[in-house]
């Protein structure tokens, strides 16, 4: 039987006609799946189990007695209303901003004319490629509400300043903020720029932050007016106004945090069961203390997969989910065709943590994917000689001609060449703080692999297949075992935008299952998952 029953039933019963009342598995799953109309799961007089979206319950009369009952739930009520209405989006969905042009503007645009919101993963790239891709995307989304990401560049804080400009002038709206460990002057001069005083007195916000975090002490300031000093500094500097600092102390450095678990990239690997609730808890107390007209959301990603996954989060409190990995084995993404064939036949265990290019002196790790690359291994290597050594003339002659055979495929005298080229017109403060510090000089010739792997990866370079670095978390895993036997276990059959439908439609699907299960329905193992159908996407 697709359906079973060991709970107590409901004292309603229900009239209708019994040609609206179905009892195989195919014609249940159907009336299961229409989120947007109630459920009724009855016994007919021959003790049948059957479902219905129609008829009408009484609470006395003929009729058949109602066993479990779902209200409509659909896939646009799930999380907060006021991210929704925000954003003009139609899903309390958004796609996140994998750096170096990954998360692309064909993915923004996809992303964008399906009425839902993305960001645009500008960290990595040089002002010329963001300014022609911002370029592309207003132009194909003049309406549509997106994202730029926005990465803390600690290392090189003239990116960061770059970036920041680069955003204001080209009156970008919404911005990711990414990777931060603490505030910087660049941030605030962002969000502070964007103030200003409505007719009625009320703070209006021009600029928006989604703030993406993993710790509790990165969260906080993000929860709280700008620090004063630092808009004081900018009011110093005249490049805010007055007014704006006088506003800044009104409201938070935030519109949005999202609470970043187990991802590929960037992470602290944290489990989001944990890490969601003490957000939303310091979240909820630093409001109680500071009073902002307008509540900070707090959104979900890492490990967002699969429909069971999305549903979780928004029932741990999430006001929205963000998709990450399994937008990278798309085909709007802005990689190779090898990496999406790669990505679709990878297992939730085939990631790894490798030092990070942008953060590589202080330890910070990504996550990678280890199958079909040796980079993970490789880049650990290049840290341990890091730590090991104070320049590369101390590496031992053997190890060093490995290096330079196997990772760097020159002398590493010329590689120090190309940074200083590459250096000279990004950031020449590197080179100068290198010239009477072997140590750093070290490490920019080996932030050379790291930061190159990525874009090998990107373009496809022949001959590099095993450097490619693969930015990848275990959700990416969890959605190819999920789309096991359907069309979308090609990977060039995956869009974005689809992906987003299949997981949000499913995620409303499984809420309502496990409704049902919860009032004594038992289900099939077939019903009781949120299967991949082909969805009509409208913009």
């Amino acid at each position: 039987m697709a359906l079973q029953y060991s709970g107590t039933p409901q004292q309603l019963f229900w009239q209708g006609s019994p040609r609206d009342i179905v009892f195989d598995a195919a014609g249940i799953q159907e009336k299961l799946a229409q989120t947007d109309q109630p459920c009724y799961v009855m016994r007919d007089f021959s003790g049948r189990i059957g479902v219905s979206n129609g008829g009408a319950l009484v609470a006395e009369g003929r009729g058949l007695q109602v066993l479990a009952l779902a209200h409509p739930m659909t896939a646009s009520q799930l999380g907060d209303p006021g991210f929704r209405e925000d954003y003009g989006v139609k899903y309390a969905y958004k796609t996140g901003a994998m750096a170096n042009g990954i998360a692309s503007a064909d993915l923004v645009i996809a992303i964008g004319k399906a009425n839902l919101l993305a960001s645009f993963g500008a960290a990595g790239l040089v002002p010329g490629r963001i300014a022609e891709a911002l370029k592309k995307i207003k132009a194909e989304l003049p309406h549509q509400t997106y994202a730029v990401n926005l990465i803390h560049s600690p290392v090189e804080a003239a990116l960061e300043a770059g970036a920041v400009q680069l955003f204001l002038d080209q009156g970008i709206r919404v911005v990711e903020a990414s990777a931060f460990l603490a505030l910087t002057e660049h941030i605030v001069y962002y969000r502070v720029a964007g103030l200003s005083r409505g007719a009625d007195g009320q703070v209006l916000i021009g600029n928006k932050v989604i703030a993406k975090i993993s710790r509790r002490e990165v969260a906080a300031p993000f929860m709280q007016a700008p620090p004063p000093a630092l808009v004081a500094a900018l009011l110093e500097q005249g490049k805010i106004t007055a007014l704006q600092a006088e506003l800044a102390q009104h409201v938070p450095m935030a519109d949005d945090i999202t609470v970043e678990a187990d991802s590929g990239g960037h992470t602290d690997n944290r489990p989001l069961v944990a890490l969601l609730p003490i957000i939303i808890q310091l979240r909820d107390e630093l409001q109680a203390r500071h009073g902002f007209a307008q509540k900070i959301r707090i959104g979900a990603a890492g490990g967002i997969g699969t429909p069971a996954a999305a549903l979780a989060a928004f029932m741990m409190g999430a006001a929205y989910v963000v998709t990450g990995s399994v937008n990278q084995a798309c085909v709007e993404a802005g990689t190779s065709e090898h990496v999406r064939k790669l990505l679709q036949t990878v297992d939730s265990t085939d990631v790894m943590g490798a030092p990070a290019s942008d953060m590589f002196e202080m330890g910070v790790e990504l996550q990678v994917l280890k199958r079909g690359s040796l980079f993970g291994p490789r880049a650990k290597k290049l840290y341990e000689y890091y730590q090991r050594y104070r320049s590369i003339d101390e590496i031992p002659e053997e190890e060093r001609t490995k290096l330079e055979k196997q990772l760097f495929r020159r002398p590493l005298e010329e590689i120090w060449q190309e940074c200083i080229q590459f250096f000279a017109e990004r950031d020449p403060e590197q080179i100068a703080r290198a010239q009477d510090n072997p140590h750093r000089k070290m490490a920019l010739i080996f932030r050379w692999y790291l930061g190159l792997s990525s874009n090998w990866a990107n373009a496809g370079t022949p001959t590099r297949e095993l450097d490619y670095q693969i930015w990848c978390g275990p959700a990416m895993g969890a959605f190819n075992d999920w789309v096991r036997g359907s069309y979308l276990e090609d990977y060039q059959n995956r869009r974005v935008a689809d992906v987003a439908e299949q997981l949000m439609q499913g995620a409303a699907y499984l809420y309502r299952i496990q409704s049902l299960k919860l009032q004594g329905v038992q289900f099939s193992v077939a019903l009781a998952q949120a299967q991949v159908k082909e969805v009509e996407l409208v913009g």
